[in-house]
């Protein structure tokens, strides 16, 4: 009795999902929108949040049932189909390569929140934070690394959050923000990089492989569903307020008093509550925020790599290990050199654009095949919300590729 609660106990492999989607991209997004438009995007952040919980649920449904990561169930089911070679070089485009030019951007906002706090140059912290996150990724077990990210995303939770509510803020306008959408003038962009910084399609792959490894020994498949549900429910709830407190936290800080906004600012944003120690409390949330991101992309980038070829996706698979690592090794070396990948970053933003409505559409049909599924297929409201969601993705990448054209 004691072992099957802790297997069905709340946190789990979803917590990766946290840790990766709330990196050093989505605070600097997520404080842009506070410090320019209030909370009068917060809905935006509601509807990502819950698209993110629909999609998420469908891929560790169809791992636990399959027993098999994502990228394998795609090229499984697309075997000798004519859409199936060209999804599975998108995906080892956009995942693999697109993880690669991402890493750089988790490091540096790592050593960025380290480099504030000290006067050791922003090209040693790199160094370190890369030399870390490579070898955290060869702890010899899944569950070992699974704890060392759940214990880094609680300790950025609760920096967030406790700072957004010593803030105190506008407790009305924040709902007003969630419940009532409004598009302020010059906030469509930014409400497309809220949205496209929450909903990512690397974190399909990584959370269908983490609950495969995790829930491997359960014997009662209902269990493992039901406590994967209620794991990826609570997770992406808890990456959402993370958000949520970093939106209100700028909204306080900027928005309401009429500052402007800057990225070289961004760890100013607790002084007015904090005075001089807010900026070393907010570099610790961004330094955990970073560092499990940094760890998350390589990992996500080798399961689909390797599912998507074939190979072992295992942590302790040679090929599993040499993509992580060349993930991490080419983060490392741009954020250290402090180049950016400019053309590569493009690249990856198209291809996750062009990715996201096609991995939707087929996991959508995925979870209606009963050849795969059985009777675990997706209700007629999972379906409903599935196709609102593959709309809403399909808006954003046309959204994302017209831009990047332009």
């Amino acid at each position: 009795m004691k072992q099957q609660k802790q297997r069905s106990w709340g946190f789990g492999p979803g917590l990766l999902v946290t840790a990766a989607f709330v990196g050093p991209g989505t605070i600097a997004t997520a404080s842009a929108a506070g410090a320019g438009f209030g909370y009068a995007l917060l809905w935006a952040l509601l509807f990502s949040v819950f698209a993110t919980m629909a999609l998420q649920e469908m891929s560790v449904r169809a791992a636990i049932v399959t027993g098999n990561g994502l990228a394998t169930t795609l090229r499984e089911a697309l075997k000798g189909r004519w859409l199936g070679r060209g999804a599975i070089l998108l995906v080892i485009a956009a995942i693999g390569l697109g993880n690669a030019a991402y890493e750089s951007g988790n490091i540096a906002g790592a050593a960025l929140a380290l480099n504030s706090i000290s006067e050791i140059d922003n090209r040693y912290w790199a160094l370190l934070i890369g030399g870390t996150s490579a070898a955290l990724l060869f702890l010899p077990a899944y569950r070992q690394l699974e704890r060392v990210l759940i214990a880094l995303v609680l300790v950025m939770s609760a920096v967030f959050v406790a700072s957004a509510l010593l803030l105190s803020p506008d407790w009305s306008a924040l709902f007003r923000g969630l419940v009532r959408p409004s598009l302020p003038d010059g906030s469509l962009t930014t409400v497309i990089a809220l949205i496209g910084t929450t909903v990512v399609p690397y974190n399909l792959f990584l959370q269908a492989n983490a609950a495969r490894e995790h829930w491997a020994h359960e014997p009662d498949r209902d269990l493992a569903l039901s406590a994967a549900r209620r794991d990826t429910v609570l997770s992406v709830t808890l990456g959402g307020l993370i958000t949520l407190a970093i939106v209100s936290a700028a909204a306080v800080t900027f928005f309401a008093q009429g500052l402007v906004f800057s990225p070289d600012k961004i760890t100013t944003q607790l002084e007015p509550i904090l005075g001089p120690s807010g900026r070393y409390v907010f570099a610790l949330g961004l330094f955990a925020a970073g560092l499990t991101s940094a760890i998350t992309a390589p990992l996500a980038a080798a399961y689909a790599v390797c599912g998507a070829l074939g190979l072992p996706d295992t942590l302790r698979g040679t090929a599993f290990r040499l993509v992580a690592l060349t993930v991490v090794f080419t983060g490392t070396i741009f954020a250290a050199t402090g180049a950016r990948p400019l053309s590569l970053i493009v690249f990856a933003q198209a291809a996750n654009g062009l990715l996201l409505p096609i991995i939707a559409m087929i996991l959508l049909w995925i979870m209606n095949e009963r050849g795969i599924l059985g009777d675990a297929t997706n209700s007629w409201r999972s379906n409903l919300l599935g196709v609102l969601v593959v709309a809403v993705t399909l808006g954003l990448g046309a959204n994302k590729l017209a831009g990047l054209i332009g």
